[in-house]
C-alpha cells in the first residue's frame, strides 16, 4: 500500500516540475509516506524529520507527511512537518505548496480509467477544508473520520500513477476498513471501507497488461469484502477476479495477478474456485491468521475461530493443490499466555505455510487494545518471535526441498545478493536464484530447473527465456 500510494504521490510531484535526487541534502522537497501500523515505522518518521529540520538551516526546504498516520501521531508531528495531508487530498497538494509561495509548473495527470466519467482537477480547491497550525503556517489537511468512508479517495484514484517498476504494479481496489480489529490502526487512518469502481480497476489492469506488465497486485485492507459497501451498484470480489481472469486468459499476454490481503471472515470457496479456473490468476494466497488461539482471536475481534480458518485452508488445499500459502502472525498480544502462544506455534506446524510475516505486538494509539496494559515483556515477545521464525525456517526449507529436480517458471526481479546470480520469484512467490549477470532478463519470465534449496529460497539453472509479444501503449 505504501508503494502504491508513493506511485501516485510521485506522479503529482513530477508533474509540478520536480526531478528526483538521490541525495537528501540536495532536495527542495522531502516527504514521507508513513505507516502507523507498527511503532517501529513511526519511530523512523521521527528520526527522518529530526534530520531534515536540521537541513533547513542550510536550505529552503519544504517537508510533507502523508500515508497512514494515526490522529495521536498526527498531533505530535504537526509542528515537525510543513504539510501533512491525507492521501485522499493528493490532488490538492500543489495548491498547498503554492500557499508557501512555491511556483510550480503543474498539470495534474488523470488516468481516465472510465469513459463514463471525465474528471478534471479543480483550479481553485476549497481551502476551508485545510487546517492551519497556529504557531506557523502548517497546512495539515482534513483528518479522516473513522465513522464514515473517506469519499475524497476517488480523486486520488484518478491520479495517473508513476509506476516505479516496469514489470510489477499495484492497483488499489478499495480504501479503509470496517473490521475494527482491536490492535489495528487502519480504520483510524483510512476511515470506513469504500470500493473503487470495478470498471476503473479492470481498465487499469488491462492497460498494464497491454504494455507488458508481468506481475499485478490488487490492493485493499480486506480485498474479499470488495463491493460490500455498494451491493446494489457493484460486483463482488469473486466476480471482479472472474472478469479480470476472462480478460487475462483471452488477451494472449503472459502475466500473474495477485491480491492482498483477504480477511478469513469473508473468504469464500467461490474466490478460490475462480482463482483455480483462470491461468492468469496467480496460485498464491496471503491469508492472515494473526493467532492460533481462539481466545486471543476473540480479544483481537477477528470474528473467526481456528476451526473456521482450518476449513478455509482445507478448501484451499483441495481447489489449489499446487498453490502457496502465506500468512501474518502477531506474538505477544496483550495477555497472551505461553499456552496461547504454543497454539500459534502448532497452527504454523499444521497449516505448513510457505511464508509467515511475524510481528511483535505494539499498541497503536487510538486502537482499542491501546487502552489495555501491554503486559508481555519485550524479552518474551522477542523469544516468541524467534521460536516461530526458527520453525518457519525449518518448514520453508522442507517445502523448498520438494522443488529440487523440478522446473519452474520464474519472473526475474533483479540481481541477487549472492554475487554473480540473478533473483526471481515463482508464481507462488518463492525466491529462486540462478547464475547470471544479464540485466536485460529483469522483468522477463524464464524457466529454472531447481538444483538445491534452503529456507525461503532455492537455486537452479536457467533453461530458457519465454518469448513475449508486447502491445505498444
Amino acid at each position: 500500500m505504501n508503494k502504491s500510494d508513493s506511485e501516485r504521490v510521485s506522479a503529482v510531484i513530477e508533474n509540478m516540475g520536480y526531478t528526483w535526487t538521490d541525495k537528501e541534502e540536495d532536495a527542495d522537497l522531502l516527504g514521507i509516506i508513513a505507516c502507523s501500523v507498527r511503532q517501529k515505522a513511526i519511530d523512523k518518521v521521527y528520526t527522518k524529520i529530526h534530520k531534515w529540520n536540521k537541513l533547513k538551516n542550510k536550505s529552503n526546504l519544504v517537508t510533507f507527511l502523508s500515508g497512514c498516520v494515526l490522529p495521536a501521531d498526527r498531533e505530535k508531528l504537526l509542528k515537525q512537518f510543513d504539510i501533512i495531508f491525507q492521501v485522499s487530498e493528493l490532488p490538492q497538494f500543489p495548491e498547498m505548496l503554492r500557499e508557501y509561495g512555491i511556483v510550480t509548473a503543474y498539470t495534474l495527470s488523470f488516468a481516465s480509467f472510465s469513459e463514463k466519467e471525465n474528471i478534471e482537477p479543480k483550479s481553485t480547491p476549497d481551502f476551508s477544508t485545510f487546517v492551519f497550525d497556529g504557531s506557523k503556517k502548517t497546512i495539515t489537511g482534513q483528518p479522516v473520520l473513522m465513522k464514515q468512508p473517506d469519499k475524497r479517495i476517488s480523486g486520488f484514484w484518478h491520479v495517473k500513477p508513476h509506476y516505479l517498476s516496469s514489470f510489477e504494479a499495484f492497483v488499489p481496489i478499495q480504501n479503509g476498513c470496517d473490521k475494527f480489529c482491536t490492535y489495528c490502526a487502519v480504520p483510524y487512518t483510512r476511515g470506513r471501507e469504500i470500493s473503487r469502481p470495478s470498471d476503473e480497476i479492470i481498465d487499469e489492469v488491462r492497460k498494464l497488461v497491454e504494455i507488458g506488465y508481468k506481475s499485478i497486485t490488487l490492493l485493499g485492507q480486506n480485498v474479499n469484502s470488495y463491493g460490500y459497501d455498494k451491493e446494489e451498484q457493484e460486483i463482488n470480489f469473486a466476480e471482479l477476479l472472474r472478469r479480470i481472469g476472462k480478460y487475462g486468459d483471452s488477451s494472449g499476454n503472459d502475466f500473474w495477478l495477485y491480491f492482498t490481503s483477504p480477511h478469513p471472515r469473508d473468504m469464500s470457496d467461490e474466490v478460490l474456485e475462480v482463482v483455480a479456473q483462470y491461468k492468469c490468476l496467480a496460485k498464491q494466497i496471503h491469508l492472515p491468521l494473526q493467532s492460533g488461539d481462539d481466545d486471543v482471536l476473540k480479544q483481537m475481534n477477528r470474528n473467526y475461530s481456528l476451526n473456521d480458518y482450518r476449513k478455509i485452508v482445507g478448501s484451499f488445499r483441495k481447489l489449489l493443490p499446487a498453490a502457496t500459502l502465506f500468512t501474518d502472525i502477531i506474538v505477544g498480544f496483550t495477555g497472551e499466555t505461553e499456552e496461547q502462544f504454543m497454539n500459534s506455534y502448532k497452527a504454523i506446524e499444521e497449516f505448513k505455510f510457505n511464508m509467515a510475516y511475524i510481528a511483535r505486538y505494539s499498541p497503536r494509539p487510538g486502537a482499542v487494545s491501546a487502552r489495555w496494559e501491554d503486559d508481555i515483556p519485550h524479552a518474551v515477545k522477542k523469544d516468541r518471535l524467534h521460536r516461530l521464525s526458527e520453525l518457519l525456517k525449518l518448514q520453508s526449507n522442507n517445502l523448498n526441498q520438494q522443488m529440487i529436480g523440478k522446473t519452474y517458471k520464474v519472473l526475474v526481479i533483479g540481481y541477487d545478493r549472492k554475487g554473480g546470480f540473478m533473483s526471481g520469484l515463482t508464481e507462488g512467490k518463492i525466491i529462486v536464484r540462478f547464475a547470471g549477470n544479464d540485466k536485460s532478463l529483469i522483468g522477463k519470465f524464464v524457466d529454472v530447473k531447481i538444483a538445491k534449496a534452503v529456507e525461503f529460497a532455492s537455486e537452479g539453472e536457467m533453461l530458457r527465456i519465454y518469448n513475449e509479444t508486447v502491445v505498444e501503449a
